[in-house]
């Protein structure tokens, strides 16, 4: 029996990943290429809807893809590729946006948001419309399944309307994709505001656990997170935001529950529970940190590790735009 077809992207727009990104993605993604026919790419056609320097974009994007291979994402397993390595994306995404109407791209919740924070002056027309270019880049591999959070759901909708859209007007082409909800990970927070979101848009420095930090740098952030003035060690969102978020960070990558965390601790103070959060942190990442230091000192293998996963998105690609190129009513190349 066929595995689920499954397909996600991450952009490349920072130096790092970080722990929430881990948790909250990668970690499962690992997970799911041994369930699913899995396709994994670095978004960086998505990550120029904003301001950006080509230099840096493309820095991030060999440090981005180091990091999946890194955390364990295996080319003989699943496929990793880069989105503008496939020109396809682009194609269909063009197709896609004909057939979108304006006033369901205006009602794109993600949209409204970005352009409040850069302005509607700064605000591109790519960052307009590119929860269609996200909706190209999943039908072009009939994907079964998306993963997607809570954020992400109302793209997915516009990507199965346009599947059906098309369906409806031209024949029976793209796949109907399902959400994926990936495992329910708890919110993992910054160090320094333990009421906001760990995120690279908005938190300091300071809250911020990298993938490949050093760490020296993971214990003294750990060490100098916020908690507040009492001494006991349990989950209290409301009283104890940050030490609920330490303990999230320490369930998370130990296994261990909440609740036994709390036993084990009772009567112990923040210095000792830190250190053990750090260790965690450390004995997680720094492998991590390792293999994408090495991945990075040897750009040409990572490049062909690249072009091998951009070769098997292609085939894929190619097939399906060559069925949309005629049932959309485009002349034959030659």
């Amino acid at each position: 029996m066929a595995r689920p077809r499954v397909l996600s992207g991450i952009q490349p727009t920072a130096d790092s990943f970080h722990l929430g990104n881990y948790l909250g993605a990668l970690r499962q993604w690992v997970k799911m290429q041994e369930t699913h026919d899995a396709f994994y790419c670095v978004v960086d056609l998505h990550a120029i809807t904003v301001q950006y320097d080509p230099v840096e974009l493309r820095r991030r994007t060999r440090v981005a893809a180091a990091q999946l291979f890194a955390v364990g994402l295996d080319p003989d397993r699943c496929t990793v590729f880069v989105q503008s390595h496939v020109p396809e994306h682009t194609e269909l995404a063009w197709v896609l946006i004909c057939l979108t109407g304006m006033g369901e791209a205006s009602r794109m919740t993600q949209f409204k948001d970005k352009a409040a924070k850069y302005g509607e002056g700064a605000a591109s027309v790519g960052l307009f419309t590119y929860p269609i270019l996200q909706a190209a880049d999943i039908l072009l591999y009939h994907a079964d399944q998306v993963p997607v959070g809570a954020d992400q759901k109302q793209h997915l909708e516009l990507t199965r309307d346009l599947a059906q859209r098309f369906n409806h007007r031209f024949g029976e082409t793209f796949t109907l994709p399902s959400p994926y909800i990936l495992k329910e990970v708890e919110k993992i927070t910054d160090l320094q505001d333990p009421t906001a979101k760990m995120s690279k848009s908005s938190s300091s420095p300071q809250g911020i656990l990298d993938l490949l930090e050093q760490p020296n740098t993971l214990r003294k952030k750990i060490m100098r997170a916020v908690t507040d003035t009492g001494t006991e060690i349990v989950a209290d969102e409301e009283n104890k935001p940050g030490i609920t978020n330490l303990l999230r960070i320490l369930s998370a990558l130990t296994g261990t529950s909440i609740p036994e965390l709390e036993k084990r601790y009772a009567g112990q103070g923040y210095g000792t529970f830190k250190k053990d959060v750090a260790e965690a942190v450390i004995e997680t990442f720094t492998p991590i940190r390792e293999r994408a230091e090495k991945l990075l000192a040897d750009e040409a293998e990572l490049d062909r590790m690249l072009a091998v996963g951009a070769e098997r998105a292609r085939a894929v690609a190619r097939e399906t735009m060559e069925k949309v190129r005629d049932r959309a009513g485009f002349l034959p190349s030659f």
